[in-house]
């Protein structure tokens, strides 16, 4: 490990989960024999992040660095890693590390793992301008990949690619998609391509017309009814009330999936009305890191492109406002550094 050219500090962001956000100036992380340290070109701003700031998601480090959706290069490597050289450009995603011995790493499915830890709420994240993570829970990327285009595909895209397979929409079928933010405008794209009909329905008019310009059927009121009974939808809103709402307006053998880690109570449920005739009510928990392999080969193939408002790296206190308080249009980026060699 050559740290000779990486300086001893760096800004960073760090909260208690106490609501407030600070820049802070910090020790540059040191990896450790099976991590790679990455300088940070953009990071993604993730609802996830606004969670981890309020203490919705009770703290698992405090102070700790938000931020989960990150692109940067590899500026030194561990003793122990085998892939990575300095210069690879890398992703770094929520989920950090797993046992890889439990029942549900052997079954392929990690993101339920007990062991489990987590980028920006385990460990320091993203809102920084290094980074450090173990390299086989990085995602490689081409040398030409645009970083602010990439980074909320890494969240943003991933939960929403496991959202909607967890939906289990069929071939030409009819998708509904509630709250239109980060997640929602990419996993809306995606569905398309794949042949659905979407129908988007989110309380704000400037996502409904971002919805309309990426060809949905229709787009409509977060409460009111879609044009066509619904085989599958998605509750990206994290908002409890949406989901009777959403099993309501499905057909039968219908599935609604809530995307997001936190949600707001949920209303008592008629069984009649919200899950007879065989609807299915499903969670999303995290991700695998085979999602994340496929989301970004098929965002690649089918051209999925991120709506952008970016942000300066020293405004991502307002990036995390904007995004609580909905005025961010599709999906906040922080500009954190360049990429070198270009």
């Amino acid at each position: 490990m050559d740290l000779s050219s990486v300086p001893g500090r760096m800004r960073g962001w760090r909260t208690h989960g106490d609501g407030r956000l600070e820049l802070e100036d910090l020790p540059v992380p040191r990896p450790a024999d099976d991590e790679v340290l990455v300088r940070v070109i953009a990071c993604g701003v993730c609802r996830t992040d606004l969670h981890v700031r309020d203490g919705d998601l009770a703290p698992h480090r405090s102070p700790v660095i938000p931020g989960h959706e990150v692109v940067g290069q590899v500026v030194a490597t561990g003793a122990r890693t085998v892939g990575s050289r300095p210069g690879d450009l890398v992703g770094i995603a929520w989920l950090r590390s797993t046992c890889g011995g439990c029942h549900w790493c052997r079954r392929g499915r990690e993101n339920l793992c007990p062991d489990s830890s987590y980028t920006g709420w385990d460990h320091d994240g993203g809102y920084a301008e290094y980074a450090a993570a173990p390299e086989a829970y990085t995602y490689r990327l081409p040398a030409d990949a645009d970083a602010e285009q990439t980074a909320p595909l890494l969240c943003a895209g991933i939960i929403g690619y496991r959202a909607l397979r967890r939906a289990r929409v069929p071939a030409g079928g009819r998708l509904g998609i509630y709250g239109f933010g980060g997640s929602a405008h990419l996993t809306t794209q995606l569905a398309l391509a794949e042949g659905a009909e979407v129908h988007v329905l989110t309380r704000d008019a400037a996502a409904r017309h971002l919805a309309l310009e990426l060809g949905v059927a229709s787009a409509a009121g977060a409460y009111e009814e879609p044009p066509v009974p619904l085989d599958s939808a998605i509750v990206f809103a994290p908002v409890g009330d949406l989901v009777p709402v959403a099993l309501a307006a499905l057909d039968q053998d219908g599935t609604v999936a809530v995307a997001g880690i936190h949600l707001s109570d949920i209303p008592g449920l008629d069984y009649q009305r919200h899950l007879f005739r065989e609807k299915t009510l499903t969670s999303v928990t995290a991700n695998t890191r085979a999602d994340g392999e496929d989301l970004l080969r098929l965002a690649r193939r089918h051209g999925v492109r991120a709506t952008i408002s970016p942000y300066p790296f020293e405004r991502a206190d307002a990036a995390l406002e904007d995004l609580a308080h909905d005025r961010v249009h599709g999906a906040a980026v922080l500009r954190v550094g360049v990429v070198e060699g270009r």
